[in-house]
Order: C-alpha cells, then structure tokens, then sequence
C-alpha cells in the first residue's frame, strides 16, 4: 500500500490531519437510494442548518478558509469543495449526479463539512505528499478550466500534482472503470471529530458505493 505523508511546514502552519480510506468498488453510474437520501433528508437537513451567511462558521469549513488564508489563497474565490457543495443546495442548483462513488464523496463532504476527495489508484505512481503548491504549477481541473493551484494544499505523486481540497485534476478522476480507490477527508483541524467522520464516510461507502476490502487510518 501506498504511503501517505503531510509536508512538515504545511502541518504546522494549518494543522492538517487526513483521514485515509482505501477500497476496492464496482463503480455505476448512479444509486438510486443515494439520490433517494440526498434529496428527500440531506437537502432539507442543510436548509434546516444553514444559511448563506452563517455557512463559514461551520467548524471544519471556519478551519479551511484559515488554513487558506495562512496560505495566502482567498478562500472566497478557491473554495473547498464542502463549502461549494453546501452554498450550490442553498442556491437551489442542486447536486451533479456523476457516479456513485463521487456521488457518496460528496454527500460525506456535505455531512461532515470536510473537503473529501476520491481518487483511482490506478492512475497514480509513487507514494503520495500532501504538500503547498508551487509557484506557477497547475493542472486541468475535472470540468474546469487550468487551476491555479499555486499556494494551495495539493496531493502530489511521483508525476505531479493531481488533488486539492478546491478542485481535483482529471487525471486521477473517478470512472466507471475504477476499481481501486483512496477516498481522504481533509481536516484542517487536526483530528477533531475525524475518527468518527471516518466511520460514518465507511459506512456510506459500503452502503451506496459497494465499497469492500476496506482499510482506514488518520495521517
């Protein structure tokens, strides 16, 4: 198994933990009970809780727009994908169905307020560095244009950087084809509550991404 590491000066400066889940799937295109779920008890449990304005004081959410700041990025203009996730239900846009493992993604990103990303392991080479971004770097983000990714925290390979707590590049996207798949949620708030956001992201994986052969554990 791959390893995972946090870059020293990016810890200490955001107080970064991650909590890593690695499984193996069949990937289809939708789950019907997820969508069953998501729309008649998660969208009104996040209007019953938020609201645009109070929306950043969600803890996890509060913790990354901080994080973002020490880092020198604007975290109004490169949101976290939880935020994102949570201000589009507010909006009344509603959610993109795109598989049932990116589906289940974002449905714990929406429950826990942590950024969570999923990727194929497949595509990836070499341990993995969750590190800064550096001046200059980009990458094609999924559905997105070239992002900018300097300044931000960034997952990294042998190759390059493929991941953020804003947006994911395609290379390590989730497809029907993925098999093998690392999902992290990324706590920048040490591991408050992270132990327990864990099991709950397992327990969604199982029931609505077919996750099995699971191993879990806090970087």
């Amino acid at each position: 198994m791959m390893k995972i590491q946090i870059e020293k000066q990016l810890k200490d400066s955001c107080n970064i933990s991650l909590g890593c889940i690695f499984y193996k799937t069949n990937v289809i295109k939708t789950n019907k009970d997820l969508w069953n779920y998501i729309e008649n008890e998660i969208i009104a449990k996040v209007q019953d809780n938020y609201t645009l304005e109070n929306l950043t004081q969600q803890i996890n959410i509060k913790k990354s727009r901080e994080a973002y700041k020490t880092l020198g990025k604007e975290p109004s203009r490169y949101r976290v994908s939880s935020e994102a996730l949570i201000r589009r239900i507010l909006q009344g846009k509603g959610l993109y169905n795109i598989n049932n493992v990116v589906d289940t993604n974002n449905l714990i990103s929406i429950e826990t307020g942590y950024s969570v990303g999923s990727y194929d392991l497949e595509n990836l080479q070499g341990d993995i560095n969750f590190r800064t971004g550096k001046e200059k770097e980009q990458y094609q983000g999924i559905g997105k244009e070239i992002i900018n990714i300097e300044k931000l925290p960034v997952f990294a390979d042998d190759i390059g950087a493929y991941g953020s707590p804003t947006s994911d590049s395609t290379r390590a996207m989730i497809t029907e084809k993925s098999k093998n798949i690392l999902t992290v949620l990324i706590s920048f708030n040490g591991n408050n509550g992270l132990e327990d956001s864990i099991n709950l992201a397992k327990d969604y994986l199982i029931k609505y991404a077919n996750a099995e052969e699971i191993n879990s554990s806090i970087v």
